[in-house]
């Protein structure tokens, strides 16, 4: 067996409870059951695209999450992830021979809708698929917070910071859309630094990476000033190439000044004063939604459905894979051997032979 076609125990662990809480995260915060256009353009929510109703060549589309299950069932979708202020296309005017199941009574278009390559299914500066069958090289995208497309980490033009998932990204082409935004990064955003031999003198250079303005304010106080006109007359400076990357809470040290406000509206912007706007803030949102539909259980509901001979033979039975399950997986763990899909196949075939043989020694009764 090539190490290729093996993984570690601990890989496959850690990378199946990552998946796990993503998806629940993106999913948990949108509504799997409702068609989302009588909410107007949501704030955010999941979205897709449908490559068999809306292909490449005629007009982009999004859809929302429950009608990504009821309406294009077994379609070919591209999943978005997120996006801030859309209304749900399904079935409307772009969509020639579909009618929207949940909520079919639609305007032809929804006008106020952004739409970009990642709904024809391609992402970053190099507009290649997600994943990318050509694509050898292992790399990270990242979603810029203005534009919404995904980049490649090689393709930011910058060194992408560790815990980059409790950070923000605007990519290099948004910030020269909106040049203010280089003064704020000089005082607020992070700089990565390539590592050198003197690890002292670079945690110390990591420490100075996020300058604070000098002194903390009330909104009130802001409002009679522009602190972005202060940061600016400062003049400390930085280097306005490569996407930027931007700490946590980043956004209320933003001016909150009647100006600033206007020339953010004016660039589509003031999602950025924002901070429940964040992915992370949605996240968040999905997580605790997912953690109070946690109390019915779908298998309780189930069982209480049976007899209590049926409910005694399902618990053995899940006692028993349960156990059994543990007891195989932690022999690898100890060993600090790899599972193979011939280890998983000799596994499954040993519970199909217990099963065999509980069955023909008739069914498991208690009183």
């Amino acid at each position: 067996m090539s190490e290729e076609q093996t993984v570690s125990l601990v890989d496959v662990l850690e990378e199946d409870e990552e998946l796990e809480e993503e998806a629940s995260a993106v999913l948990a915060g949108s509504d799997s059951d409702h068609c989302s256009y009588p909410q107007g353009y949501v704030k955010r929510q999941a979205l897709y695209a449908c490559n068999t109703c809306t292909p490449k060549g005629g007009e982009a589309a999004g859809v929302c999450l429950a009608c990504s299950y009821k309406c294009h069932e077994g379609h070919d979708l591209f999943e978005l992830y997120t996006k801030r202020n859309f209304r749900c296309d399904c079935g409307n005017r772009k969509f020639t021979e579909l009618q929207c199941k949940l909520y079919p009574e639609k305007d032809e278009v929804n006008s106020l809708n952004k739409y970009s390559h990642n709904f024809f299914g391609v992402y970053c500066t190099c507009s290649r698929p997600y994943p990318d069958p050509d694509d050898q090289v292992e790399d990270e995208m990242i979603q810029c917070v203005v534009c919404e497309d995904w980049l490649h980490g090689r393709h930011l033009g910058c060194l992408v910071p560790d815990c980059v998932e409790l950070q923000e990204m605007i990519c290099e082409s948004c910030m020269n859309k909106n040049p203010f935004l280089w003064t704020y990064a000089a005082h607020l955003a992070v700089q990565v630094k390539e590592e050198t031999e003197d690890s002292n003198t670079n945690k110390k250079e990591k420490d100075d990476e996020v300058i604070q303005p000098s002194c903390k304010r009330s909104r009130e106080e802001v409002e009679s000033s522009c602190q972005l006109k202060e940061l600016s007359a400062i003049g400390q400076k930085r280097d306005q190439s490569g996407a930027v990357f931007w700490p946590s809470a980043w956004r209320s040290k933003l001016c909150f000044c009647s100006s600033c406000q206007e020339n953010l509206s004016a660039a589509g912007l003031s999602f950025l004063l924002d901070e429940s706007d964040t992915v992370l803030a949605y996240e968040h949102k999905g997580k605790s939604n997912e953690q109070t539909q946690r109390g019915h259980d779908p298998l309780m509901s189930a069982l209480d459905n049976l007899n209590r001979v049926q409910q005694l033979e399902i618990i053995h039975g899940y006692n028993d894979m349960k156990s059994e399950l543990k007891d195989f997986l932690q022999r690898f763990a100890a060993e600090g051997k790899v599972v193979t899909p011939d280890d998983i196949r000799q596994f499954f075939e040993q519970q199909q032979n217990r099963k065999r043989r509980r069955d023909d020694a008739g069914p498991f009764y208690s009183t």
